[in-house]
């Protein structure tokens, strides 16, 4: 039994003195994601500028980007990314394929690329449900804590 205590705690440490690869490894690759994001980002509007010529699908690509960018400054200021950040990036990528392919498409591939924003829809919402109401848990804890100094 003592042999299996020891392996737990000495596992523990362990993880511990490699916690930091994860922390470091997913900051640099978030900040790789970044910066090529921003690359993309600069590519589609040169291209905009050189056909003379902004459409819808392209404004939803530059929205998508905003949104990667906006989801790795989130997890920069809070250094976690929150869950309906990229349930709406999906949203918008579906929006933006049926933009697309809209006239091409066949009426039941539509409707099931509708059906997935509706359930991505749902969740974000559900999910943003769950944060408010834990938010509101971690305020009364603080408030009772306050009272009880």
């Amino acid at each position: 039994m003592k042999q299996i205590v020891d392996a737990v705690l000495s596992r523990n440490k362990l993880n511990r003195r490699l916690h930091w690869t994860t922390i470091a490894s997913e900051k640099v690759l978030l900040a790789i994601i970044g910066v090529l994001t921003l690359i993309a980002s600069a590519d589609s509007i040169l291209g905009m500028w050189e056909a003379r010529k902004v459409e819808l699908s392209d404004l939803f690509l530059l929205f998508i980007y905003v949104e990667i960018i906006g989801m790795i400054g989130a997890f920069y200021s809070t250094n976690r990314i929150p869950v309906t950040l990229p349930m709406i990036i999906a949203i918008t990528a579906l929006c933006r394929l049926i933009v697309m392919q809209s006239k091409s498409s066949e009426p039941l591939t539509l409707l099931a690329e509708a059906g997935a924003i509706l359930v991505l829809s749902v969740a974000a919402y559900v999910m943003s449900l769950k944060d408010k109401v834990s938010l509101e848990k971690l305020e009364s804890r603080h408030l009772i804590e306050k009272e009880d100094d």
